[in-house]
């Protein structure tokens, strides 16, 4: 690898270890085996550096969205049982101890404080809700036009900041997925009986 990766990597360990606050350019660069001024080479600040670990590392977990992977996911597109198996894997990502999700909690609270950092992630949260769109309803990525990708793919953000913010808060208080396909399931329900 060279710095530029070795950084990435570097400044992933470091979020996981420290969060997004207490991480230095010098934790990074001790990290990563990188020089201090290699991060404004390769990626013009630390907060920027930050950010897109933040982003490889969200990407990385949201593998495990898909289960066993693609194709795998019970139900037909758009389904109660696909949205539920979806969010089984995804409340089973906030199971597990050293999460990354507390970073997204960490992040929103800061938002207004670092606003290259937040205009870096709001590029990534728009990708984001594309891919839930994608995942949920069985279309190719590509294929989710932005006008699905602003309301479904917002709609299914919001809620995944919302869980997270839950599993954050009480772990022992927090929806699983039946909980939450249950209660999509009143929506629906209620919504199409008036």
């Amino acid at each position: 690898m060279g710095h530029r990766e070795d950084l990435l990597e570097g400044a992933k360990r470091c979020l996981l270890e420290k969060g997004f606050v207490r991480t230095t350019a010098r934790d990074i660069v001790k990290e990563s085996g990188a020089n201090l001024a290699s991060i404004g080479y390769h990626y013009g600040s630390k907060d920027a550096l930050l950010a897109q670990a933040y982003v490889a590392l969200v990407e990385g977990e949201s593998v495990a969205f898909e289960g066993e992977g693609p194709g795998e996911l019970p139900g037909g597109p758009g389904s109660l049982e696909r949205f539920r198996a979806v969010w089984a894997n995804i409340v089973a990502t906030m199971r597990e101890p050293g999460s990354l999700w507390r970073l997204s909690m960490e992040i929103v609270v800061m938002g207004d404080q670092l606003p290259g950092v937040r205009d870096e992630l709001a590029r990534a949260q728009r990708q984001g809700s594309r891919g839930f769109v994608s995942l949920l309803m069985g279309v190719p990525e590509e294929d989710v036009t932005d006008a699905a990708a602003d309301t479904l793919g917002s709609f299914y953000s919001t809620l995944m900041l919302g869980v997270i913010a839950q599993w954050t808060f009480d772990p022992k208080t927090a929806p699983d997925a039946d909980a939450l396909t249950e209660g999509l399931r009143q929506i629906v329900e209620g919504a199409t009986n008036r």
